[in-house]
């Protein structure tokens, strides 16, 4: 198995059709244990969320595809034109896909957040024991700012948040660089 190649991934913008699948991942163990929110998510409450975030001008949800197959999702939120900031998070629901695929999944995210919407400064908040999540931002260049300390209570215990961000020009200066990581050289 070779680089991940470009051509067979894309981001598409999330639609009803994708809902149960949504639902499947966001309620699965492994999704769960790095989200604020851990509990199990009804139909309903998913079908409200929905409908909340497509009347919501400053969220947008991509649909993370592998050969025309979801395997994945990811958001902005947040969006702040004022300011040119917002946040954002994702996750491969499908870990049945190339080695690789999370890193080329945050590549092409990137890009539309800093190359389409135009945005300064992406900011994201990460749970301190998620190490793998820490090390792939900053591999794409994210610092942290700061630690909020016993932030968020997950599993009986107030777990630390890490803080981090990536400007558009710190993207710019290292897009050529993170591309050749996630797909090689052309």
């Amino acid at each position: 198995m070779g680089m991940p190649k470009r051509e067979e991934y894309r981001l598409r913008l999330l639609q009803e059709s994708d809902l149960e699948q949504l639902l499947e991942w966001r309620n699965s163990d492994r999704i769960r244990a790095n989200m604020y929110s851990d509990r199990i998510i009804s139909m309903d409450e998913h079908r409200k969320w929905f409908e909340n975030n497509s009347n919501n001008e400053s969220t947008i949800y991509k649909i993370f595809e592998f050969q025309c197959r979801p395997v994945g999702v990811a958001n902005v939120i947040q969006i702040d034109m004022c300011n040119q900031k917002c946040s954002w998070a994702f996750y491969l629901g499908d870990i049945n896909v190339p080695r690789g695929s999370g890193a080329v999944m945050e590549f092409l995210f990137l890009e539309y957040i800093f190359e389409v919407l135009q945005i300064r400064k992406l900011c994201c908040e990460v749970f301190s024991f998620n190490i793998s999540t820490i090390k792939l931002h900053k591999k794409f260049g994210f610092n942290e700012e700061g630690c909020l300390k016993q932030h968020i209570l997950k599993n009986g215990k107030y777990e630390d948040v890490i803080g981090m961000a990536l400007f558009q020009n710190e993207w710019v200066m290292n897009k050529q660089k993170i591309e050749t990581i996630c797909f090689g050289k052309s």
